[in-house]
């Protein structure tokens, strides 16, 4: 197999005078069967196939999409990035992957942009100091970084910021987390599927799964598809919102509820925002692309729906928020804007793990905070796939904690559900 030339000082020579890139990943046609198919290739799903491979030495995968790859929430996010989660379980999961991140273009040979910019987390009531200061001394004791501000600080580190007390919701205080920030959510996905294909995996776009094969005995047998039957005795779904749908088609109920969740981005402008704000109590978020942009992004709709636009109310609510958080970008011009289907759990925490069918693994329920956690998600659900048992950073997201009652309540830690 060709293996994709690399990316580096020469070949950015060799090209300048026109010689054509090659492709960067196979249009592979499904085969018969495989070991491993993955029902997904957003960035969890190309994460996983790509450390299946490159740690547990299993290239024989499809990764099949009813659409094109990275064209779901992987396509339609705000790239944030952060581990400053509550619980201990969170934190660990979160952190291995905000660990990968740094190293991540060089193992892909990809530019991924990943910009440890900073996260600030903005505390407008006494609420929110209580909350936001608990969660930087749970942070201090798993050994994260995330340290107390205050305004004159915040202000100090994002000169933007408003802080005097005529706003509706006063800043009170922050929480920054320094190692933060964001990355360019095409390069991840793009990245990981020229790294897997290069390894032999199949990366099927416009093929979409229409049921899960099972054998007599009940365990996996392969996917159904509008391409026709593939057999595998392994089975992962990463659908995010589409999971529900997906899982039941092998007869499983998922505690799940899919939103849509919007975004906005402006007209670009110079450099203005050095980090990403975010705030629960006024439902915002904003950063600012390599591209010039502000990205802006709020809470999700209050209704379920596989809707990918929205109600205009939310994105009207999100930007008089900015405006009054940032009344200097009041002038700006909105570029455009669009919406996503998150799925969403009762405790607000993943499930990542194996499911009562055997051979059928699910990794889902991130919600609006999936992006942050793509490479630490692909490297443990690929242990867990090829074990067959949970990895130990997974093995509390497992699907049997609704039954247990071992909850991983996160729905305040993740702030706006990020």
């Amino acid at each position: 197999m060709r293996q994709p030339e690399r990316f580096s000082v020469l070949s950015l020579l060799r090209h300048a005078a026109g010689r054509p890139w090659d492709r960067q990943w196979r249009d592979a046609q499904p085969k018969p069967a495989y070991d491993v198919v993955i029902v997904g290739a957003g960035g969890h799903g190309l994460a996983t196939a790509y450390y299946l491979g490159s740690q547990h030495g299993i290239r024989n995968v499809a990764v099949l999409d009813k659409a094109w790859l990275g064209g779901g929430n992987t396509g339609r996010n705000t790239t944030i990035i952060r581990s400053n989660y509550l619980r201990p379980e969170s934190a660990a999961l979160y952190d291995h992957a905000l660990k990968l991140w740094p190293g991540l273009s060089r193992e892909l040979n990809y530019n991924v942009m990943f910009s440890p910019r900073g996260v600030l987390m903005l505390a407008h009531t006494e609420h929110d100091v209580h909350v936001l200061r608990r969660h930087v001394h749970a942070n201090h004791l798993a050994g994260i970084d995330n340290e107390w501000l205050t305004p004159a600080q915040a202000k100090a580190f994002c000169p933007p910021l408003h802080i005097g007390t005529d706003a509706h919701f006063p800043v009170q205080g922050a929480a920054l987390q320094r190692r933060g920030g964001v990355a360019r959510h095409d390069a991840v996905a793009w990245g990981y599927a020229r790294a897997a294909s290069a390894m032999g995996v199949d990366i099927v776009q416009n093929c979409a799964v229409t049921g899960i094969l099972r054998d007599a005995a009940g365990a996996v047998a392969g996917v159904e598809t509008i391409a026709g039957p593939i057999a595998a005795p392994r089975v992962a779904v990463v659908a995010a919102g589409h999971t529900s749908v997906m899982m039941a088609m092998a007869g499983l109920r998922m505690p799940l509820e899919s939103f849509p969740l919007q975004a906005l981005v402006s007209e670009p402008v110079k450099p203005v925002l050095p980090c990403v704000v975010m705030s629960n109590t006024v439902h915002a978020y904003i950063s600012q692309s390599d591209k010039g942009e502000l990205v802006i992004g709020g809470a999700t709709d209050a209704y379920t729906s596989y809707s990918q636009a929205g109600g205009l109310h939310v994105a009207c609510d999100t930007l008089a928020a900015v405006c009054e958080l940032f009344p200097t970008f009041r002038r700006l011009r909105m570029l455009r804007n669009w919406g996503g289907i998150v799925d969403t759990t009762p405790d607000r925490s993943p499930i990542i793990g194996l499911t009562p069918v055997p051979g059928l693994f699910v990794n889902c329920g991130w919600g609006t905070g999936g992006f942050k956690a793509t490479p630490g998600s692909g490297e443990i659900f690929a242990a867990t796939i090829a074990n067959n048992r949970p990895h130990p950073i997974a093995a509390p997201f497992g699907l049997d904690r609704f039954v247990t009652g071992r909850l991983i309540d996160e729905a305040a830690a993740a702030a706006v559900a990020h």
